[in-house]
């Protein structure tokens, strides 16, 4: 419940900002990471969004915090891509043992700014790009406004049975090194969490298969199911497992629906894509096949019990002459009955669903 995480969060010195947008949707702010942890429709104490089973205790939050392990809160947050050259320090060696999450990003040291218009996060950090051998100076700001329902004119669907939840993330991303030449590229990567155990669903404009990015292949294969216009991902293995599809065939929309009690949740993240644009992530053992801004990562390890929904914003630096991006997307949520999630989603996403 939202008063109760508020409290764990400022009992172990996490402290939180709640911003309320016009239609009453709460979201809740953890500085600490640059994330939204929490969002929730008006009148209700439910989250939309996973958070770590750590934080259900002031004693298990506080030990989770004094651990040196990376420390993932939950919600969602903003890393860099591609990940192969920001996370591997040992690179050419990607072992996943290897693995590491920059503490400059995240947590990273992002300042709380009131502003007129809400809450903004800035972060300045360091960061060593391991495959070009390149250290670059960035800003990350995040900043949120409000997301009217995108159905609220639509008279086919009833949307006072259904809770809704929605906001707008602005989000850049800015070289400032003094020599930014030299910056290796670098893109925004938005990752947001949810409970596991869902289906997600990514519409294309024509039939799709995915890159596998990890994960068991052959177990993945019976997770996904892929039609002309829709890719379906049941999320629900142990282990991690993780696809990725090219921006030239995703229409900027992913969806994913959950069960909670006797309801559906569904929440679908809205966002521009530009198949002209430098998309940088790559696969780990693949660093030439590139273009991909759509993701989507089932993780049921050592790291927690989520599922996440990610896309990537057209890179800056290298050769692509830029030292600034700005992003825009929308989260919208929802919450009610089977038949009228289920609805909203055939009308947002797909009919095929």
């Amino acid at each position: 419940m939202l008063q109760d995480l508020v409290a764990t969060l400022n009992a172990v010195g996490k402290t939180t900002e709640l911003y309320q947008t016009d239609d009453g949707t709460r979201l809740l702010i953890l500085p600490y990471g640059g994330r939204i942890l929490g969002v929730y429709a008006p009148g209700s104490e439910e989250n939309f969004l996973w958070t770590n089973s750590a934080l259900e205790s002031v004693e298990s939050a506080r030990a989770y915090y004094a651990s040196d392990d990376w420390q993932n809160s939950g919600g969602d947050r903003t890393w860099l891509a591609p990940e192969v050259d920001f996370f591997f320090p040992k690179f050419p060696d990607i072992d996943i043992a290897g693995y590491w999450q920059p503490r400059s990003l995240d947590p990273g040291n992002y300042e709380v700014t009131k502003t007129v218009h809400g809450v903004k996060l800035i972060n300045r950090l360091k960061i060593d790009a391991f495959r070009s051998r390149k250290r670059v100076e960035l800003e990350i700001t995040k900043s949120v406004a409000s997301a009217p329902n995108p159905l609220r004119y639509d008279g086919n669907i009833q949307i006072a049975d259904v809770e809704y939840a929605g906001h707008t993330l602005l989000t850049s991303l800015k070289i400032i090194d003094p020599d930014p030449d030299r910056a290796p590229l670098v893109g925004l990567w938005s990752l947001t969490q949810m409970p596991h155990q869902g289906e997600l669903y990514v519409p294309t404009y024509s039939k799709t298969e995915p890159r596998i990015y990890f994960g068991l292949v052959d177990k993945l294969r019976d997770e996904l199911a892929i039609s002309d216009r829709l890719v379906r991902f049941k999320m629900r293995a142990a282990g991690e497992h993780k696809i990725g599809i090219r921006a030239a065939g995703t229409t900027g929309r992913i969806g994913y629906m959950y069960g909670t009690g006797n309801k559906r949740a569904l929440i679908i993240r809205n966002f521009f894509v530009n198949p002209s644009g430098e998309y940088a992530d790559v696969p780990w053992t693949e660093p030439e096949d590139r273009g991909y801004c759509t993701q989507a990562c089932s993780v049921n390890s050592r790291w927690g019990m989520f599922s996440e929904m990610e896309y990537h914003v057209p890179a800056i630096g290298g050769d692509t002459g830029l030292r600034y991006v700005e992003d825009r997307s929308q989260l919208w949520a929802f919450r009610g009955s089977k038949e009228d999630v289920e609805k909203i989603a055939r009308t947002l996403l797909s009919a095929q669903i």
